[in-house]
């Protein structure tokens, strides 16, 4: 099962260059800024050492890409908050600035730390309970069923696979949570694709506010001129991977986005149509991109843009250890650059077990959790996996509830969400590329444990 990963475009490219000396520049500019961002991110948004980072988050490239990358030192500014890896000397080093919140955000090729971003998000103006699902008092409850087999199933996750983190809950409580060494209840990782179900559940929360309506075009302001038929593609489209948009492969080709400093803006609307809207799925980051774009268009206001995945959902449901990360002009990078906790993830998780509802306030529309989690018109061709708007289906094993979805993200990070059974799963791990976590097989030996 495999939700297509988030940035294997970008490392695509990497491993189908030379990785010694002779490589191009331009990809070398690439990896220089693969370096940064991880380390960047690593270290200020996660708290985690260079060398947790070299060992975990940058081993798990290609092995052909790893000795280029290795060649490349970060530097770190601790006082202004930036990593630095030099990869020509004729040039200025690619550089990635944190800001709290936002993250890292990867400057273009050739700019210097004077072109530093300035955004910003202002610190929530409210404390909420320390009591869980806000915070972290009195979220562990025993499980209802067999603990020790529950156990069990948790502990072969991490004796088999490079597992983080895994968080299981069950009737709103934890019942079973444990964390590699170096990782943690607050020590957020990349949620690679997993990022595009909080686009949806984002969008979600627009469409609650009447700000969007997914079943109306998209909101691009490139697609607009009269005659141009991307102004047919919805929003709807775009959440479930039927845009009928170009794209060179499944995934489609971010690297330019995720490590070369352009911008969404300029980068990802001109992909030509070719295959009539809503009539193709083919998995792409463009789509989730152009999703949260057209968020920027309909909000209208850049400030309240940036703050409005954090007031109008992290912050309300508890997830403040999340960071999610725009392009250097202000756009999120939603198909993949957000780092959230094991814990934040369940918090989402939760949201959906509740229908939208947190702690009496509506979030979501009513009916949002069935249209999610809902197929509609063509899906992947994996006969293991369906496709509804933003989450991953697991509707096919007869182990697993019906009603079961989730967000997949490439090196293992899901969330997976059962309805039925009131239980979310979540699994976090440091996947190397060519392994794949059985995702389909964990959960059924979890729910077979529990009551």
């Amino acid at each position: 099962m495999n939700a297509g990963n988030s940035l294997v475009a970008a490392l695509m490219l990497l491993s189908s260059a030379a990785v010694a000396a002779d490589a191009d520049p331009y990809t070398h500019a690439l990896a220089a800024g693969y370096k940064a961002q991880f380390v960047c991110s690593g270290v200020f948004s996660a708290g985690r050492t260079p060398e947790a980072i070299d060992r975990y988050e940058l081993a798990g490239t290609q092995e052909n890409v790893a000795p280029l990358l290795a060649g490349l030192e970060a530097r770190i500014d601790e006082t202004a908050k930036t990593v630095s890896v030099t990869f020509d000397p004729a040039l200025p080093p690619r550089i990635a600035a944190w800001r709290p919140w936002l993250g890292c955000t990867g400057l273009p090729i050739g700019a210097t730390a004077a072109n530093l971003p300035t955004l910003s998000v202002s610190p929530p103006q409210f404390i909420r309970a320390p009591d869980w699902p806000y915070g972290d008092v009195g979220a562990e409850a025993k499980p209802k069923g067999n603990a020790k087999a529950l156990a069990a199933a948790i502990d072969e996750a991490f004796t088999k696979s490079n597992t983080t983190g895994v968080v299981i809950v069950q009737r709103e409580r934890i019942v079973a949570e444990k964390y590699a060494e170096g990782f943690g209840q607050h020590v957020p990782q990349r949620t690679w694709s997993a990022a595009k179900s909080m686009t949806g559940t984002l969008i979600g929360v627009a469409a609650h506010k009447g700000l969007i309506d997914p079943a109306k075009p998209a909101p691009v302001p490139e697609w607009q001129s009269p005659g141009d038929p991307r102004a047919a593609i919805t929003t709807d489209n775009l959440l479930r991977m039927a845009s009928g948009l170009h794209s060179d492969f499944a995934g489609n080709r971010t690297d330019a986005i995720y490590f070369g400093g352009t911008h969404v803006g300029e980068n990802v609307p001109g992909q030509a149509l070719e295959a009539k809207p809503g009539t193709r799925f083919r998995y792409a980051n463009n789509d989730t991109l152009l999703a949260a774009y057209g968020l920027r268009a309909a909000i209208g206001d850049d400030a309240k843009y940036n703050a409005f995945p954090f007031t109008e959902l992290f912050w309300k449901i508890g997830m403040t250890h999340t960071f999610a990360e725009t392009d250097w002009r202000g756009n999120f990078i939603l198909s993949s650059q957000v780092w959230s906790t094991a814990r934040d993830f369940a918090r989402l998780g939760l949201l959906y077990l509740n229908d939208g509802v947190w702690n009496g306030e509506r979030l979501l529309p009513e009916g949002w959790v069935r249209y999610v989690s809902t197929p509609s018109g063509p899906q992947p061709a994996e006969n293991d996996v369906g496709y509804g708007a933003s989450f991953w289906l697991m509707n096919t094993r007869d182990d697993i509830p019906k009603d079961t979805f989730g967000a997949f993200g490439n090196r293992g990070q899901f969330i997976v969400i059962v309805p039925s059974r009131n239980i979310v799963i979540v699994r976090r791990g440091e996947d190397h590329a060519g392994t794949r976590f059985d995702i389909a097989g964990f959960v059924a030996s979890v729910l077979k444990t529990l009551k």
